[in-house]
């Protein structure tokens, strides 16, 4: 079978992860994503967190399925390269800081002159616009200003991160959406035009904010951290076993919490007229919680989740990393994928999201050498013959 994204030609530009990750999520469904790297030095990310046989292996999965080329893009031949090569895709994805581009003479205006169909993703903290544009923004800036972090942690601590970046991630999400959106209304609207798709870190991740601020127009109510519960809505949470590890239950339907009482040996709580609906339930969320743990300490995590799972109850362990890659579920839907490196070894990443039953997503290679594909994209991309290509790199352009 083919993959949903053949034929789509994507240029990727800028570092680290917003950016390139969502490079990665085009890649893994057939899109032929070329990453711009500067010439020596490369992707930061390559040199990230903990480091195998010289290179991250965050690097390994985040770039899979590129190609990486590298261009000097502060020179002018090494602008005309890209110029030339946007002439030849269908999306650029850029994460620099506002204005960046434009500096380099490679702004929407200067590349959709050579190239009216293109899209043009932009991933900055604070956006294209606006008083904050030209402020440096990571991740963990845009889910601070985007409202996460003081929602997340416990109430007497000072605010956490979540222990990803989950902002980058969610503009890299949002911008594969916005893409996808363009070329539909490019090719099959049938415009034929490109667009600028402008997502910013806090924005990405002020959109998930659910009900916070419609709360706050209306009511003045302003969210707190809480820890592991679910403030109005019980009982959720996290409730302690005797083995000393954690399960998570959600009894906060209705009729799921009348079975979760009935599996606990408390039928008459699910009986209780003030715990018939949500909001008498949220009223006497600490009591429940109580009710709860009081029956989980009784019994070992797998014995709760037994009886739990019988009962048709949410409920679930907290898994490590270690956890997840032994558990038959992440086996069976191809979520633990084992790639071959070299003859003696192989390495274990993430299977591809979503499951397409007609084009499915694949791994095909991990990350690249630094400037491994240049070669093959210049003459595949460009025509240039192999004395251009020596010249190019006598001068440091590539």
């Amino acid at each position: 079978m083919g993959q949903s994204l053949e034929g789509v030609k994507v240029l990727e530009l800028g570092s680290l992860i917003a950016g390139p990750f969502a490079g990665r999520l085009m890649a893994e469904f057939g899109a032929d994503v070329v990453k711009v790297e500067t010439p020596g030095k490369g992707d930061p990310l390559r040199d990230w967190r903990h480091i195998y046989e010289g290179t991250s292996l965050w690097w390994k999965l985040q770039s899979r399925n590129k190609k990486s080329i590298t261009v000097n893009l502060k020179s002018e031949e090494g602008q005309k390269i890209i110029r030339s090569l946007v002439k030849e895709c269908d999306i650029l994805i850029e994460n620099f800081r506002p204005g960046t581009m434009e500096k380099w003479n490679l702004g929407y205006d200067a590349l959709s002159a050579v190239n009216p169909g293109l899209v043009m993703v932009r991933v900055s903290g604070y956006g294209q616009t606006g008083p904050y544009r030209d402020k440096p923004g990571f991740g963990s800036v845009g889910e601070s200003i985007g409202g996460l972090r003081h929602i997340t942690g416990y109430p007497d601590r000072p605010p956490t991160r979540v222990g990803i970046s989950l902002g980058d991630s969610l503009a890299a999400m949002y911008s594969v959406i916005g893409a996808m959106m363009a070329l539909y209304h490019r090719d099959v609207q049938g415009t034929g035009k490109g667009q600028v798709i402008d997502v910013a870190l806090y924005e990405a991740v002020f959109s998930l904010m659910e009900g916070s601020l419609p709360e706050f127009d209306k009511l003045g109510a302003i969210r707190e951290r809480t820890g592991s519960s679910l403030p109005g809505i019980a009982p959720s949470n996290t409730y302690q076993c005797n083995d000393g590890k954690y399960i998570v239950i959600g009894g906060n339907g209705d009729a799921i919490f009348k079975r979760l009482m009935e599996a606990i040996g408390r039928p008459e709580l699910g009986e209780d007229e003030r715990f018939k609906s949500n909001s008498g339930r949220a009223s006497h969320a600490d009591f429940l919680d109580e009710v709860i743990e009081g029956w989980t300490k009784t019994l070992d995590i797998e014995t709760a989740l037994k009886v739990l799972d019988d009962a048709k109850v949410p409920a679930g362990p907290i898994y490590s990393i270690e956890d997840i890659v032994k558990d038959p579920h992440y086996l069976s839907r191809g979520m633990i994928e084992n790639f071959t490196l070299n003859k003696e070894e192989s390495l274990r990443i993430p299977g591809v999201v979503p499951k397409m039953s007609k084009t499915p997503g694949e791994t095909k290679w991990l990350g690249p050498d630094l400037g491994q594909h240049t070669d093959e994209v210049m003459k595949d991309w460009l025509a240039y013959d192999d004395n251009k290509i020596h010249h190019l790199k006598e001068q440091g352009i590539i």
